[in-house]
């Protein structure tokens, strides 16, 4: 009973905690697009920060991915290298999938999206 109380007010506090900590700092992408989610940023970002104890939003994003729309976080916990990413079907608010990503394999996945981005006249020409 207690653990179930405890994990309430985790749920209660920590979207109104992390929103005042990090709403300068988090960069956020949603697509217009994409506004079909049933479950709201704010549950998703909680369900999130609930599976990395410790965790700050550094960046997050609603996104399509195999065809299923998720909430993605990076969550950077002090004092460890890289970020844990936390995937949220928006859809349902399970989480999809978590794992740990290096410094340099967030780089990498930054170009990737930065090249996948650019208009097909700005891409370098070979």
């Amino acid at each position: 009973m207690k653990k179930l109380l405890a994990l309430a007010l985790l749920v209660a506090i920590v979207p109104v905690a992390n929103a005042a900590t990090t709403t300068t700092t988090t960069k956020s992408k949603h697509h217009s697009s994409h506004s079909t989610a049933k479950v709201s940023l704010d549950s998703a970002r909680a369900t999130a920060l609930a599976q990395v104890p410790n965790g700050k939003v550094e960046s997050e994003e609603l996104e399509k991915e195999h065809g299923k729309l998720i909430y993605s976080f990076d969550l950077k916990v002090p004092g460890k290298s890289g970020v844990e990413e936390v995937q949220v079907d928006a859809m349902t608010g399970k989480v999809v999938n978590t794992h740990h990503e290096t410094a340099s394999s967030e780089h990498k996945e930054a170009t990737k999206e930065k090249q996948e981005a650019a208009p097909a006249s700005t891409k370098s020409k070979p």
